[in-house]
């Protein structure tokens, strides 16, 4: 059997032997089951389709926990909103340290509902309690259902040669997020502050819910939106390879197209890593039906959303190609993310420091 990662998502090998194989009752109404690189399962309900997903609710006290709130429902309908469709209803589960206080616990509920108002997105049931055993910053589990008409979702299973490769924000956002927001001493020491304050930003892009929920209103399927997936942990390189594996096609992207966030290279060359192979939550993957690409984009950018046009969906036969400095080579799935040892690496030394 495939070997579990050290750190990080369960790879393709072992999703493929351990859990795909395993998947309780059969069922025809569902729609979109799991997949590898999937963020979203759909079924069909009455004349409705309904997406969902589940995510831990990660809480990161370090961030503040307004911020860390904010952050932590972004996550959770992040995923949901791949599918095309509106996030619609939440369950939660709370499972709280012990260490948490009841004003802590009230900024962070009053946050998440602030936030699923703005979604539309009602909290329909959950459960809540403080128990030993239990740290940040997983503090939970919770489940986001978005419900449309049976043609209006997008999925892998839609996705064409031909079409056009869109990308949003670019590459590392949430590394880069990550980084400005708890390790800005050492941006300070290397940029100065007027460089933290303009990257500390980058935080709040970490969601796709306007990017996912802007893009669909060219159209889907023939008219537009054929599929999306959110760039999380092995960045762009990792969602681009999985969303046309998922669509059964291969795929020719041009790096040098790729939009970049100000700030975003100069923060992972400090902690010395790969923009482009790091967790990168905020960044949308979009397919797009050749004639609606430009409209795509414009609309995006229309939006205050940074997006461009940055290649194509082949034949499965051509493979994975990524074209940078004018050459051609085959694109490899990074397979394991950098971020995380550049991460804690910065932690111990961010706590050596302040000792």
């Amino acid at each position: 059997m495939a070997k579990l990662p050290e750190i990080g998502k369960i790879s393709a090998e072992v999703f493929n032997e351990l859990i795909y194989p395993h998947l309780g009752a059969k069922k025809p109404e569902i729609l979109v089951g799991p997949q590898h690189g999937v963020d979203v399962g759909i079924v069909q309900i009455g004349n409705k389709a309904v997406a969902m997903t589940s995510d831990p609710v990660f809480i990161v006290p370090e961030y503040g926990f307004k911020r860390a709130a904010w952050f932590a429902i972004h996550i959770l309908a992040s995923d949901v909103v791949t599918s095309g469709l509106a996030p619609t209803y939440l369950t939660i589960d709370l499972n709280l340290p012990m260490s948490m206080t009841e004003a802590e616990l009230a900024t962070v509920w009053k946050t998440i509902d602030e936030e699923c108002k703005k979604m539309g997105m009602a909290i329909v049931c959950g459960h809540t309690g403080r128990y030993d055993n239990c740290h940040y910053p997983m503090v939970g589990g919770a489940t986001v259902l978005a419900t449309g008409d049976l043609d209006k979702y997008v999925s892998p299973k839609f996705a064409r040669i031909r079409d056009k490769i869109i990308i949003t924000k670019g590459p590392a956002i949430e590394a880069s997020g990550i980084f400005a927001t708890m390790f800005p001493k050492f941006l300070t020491e290397e940029f100065g502050e007027e460089f933290v304050q303009k990257a500390q930003p980058l935080f709040y892009k970490m969601s796709v819910v306007d990017d996912a929920m802007t893009a669909v209103k060219t159209g889907v399927r023939d008219e537009g939106v054929s599929a999306m997936h959110d760039a999380t942990e092995c960045g762009i390189w990792g969602g681009v390879f999985e969303i046309a594996q998922a669509a059964e096609v291969g795929i020719r992207i041009e790096k040098e197209k790729i939009v970049v966030e100000e700030g975003v290279n100069d923060i992972c060359s400090l902690f010395k890593i790969d923009p482009y192979k790091s967790i990168s939550e905020g960044t949308l993957i979009i397919t797009c039906r050749e004639k609606k690409a430009e409209s795509l984009v414009e609309i995006l950018k229309n939006n205050n959303i940074k997006a461009s046009i940055v290649g194509e969906l082949i034949d499965s036969k051509f493979g994975m190609l990524l074209i940078e400095n004018g050459k051609e080579k085959k694109l490899e799935h990074p397979r394991v993310d950098p971020f995380w040892k550049a991460f804690y690496n910065a932690l111990k030394r961010y706590k050596e420091v302040e000792s």
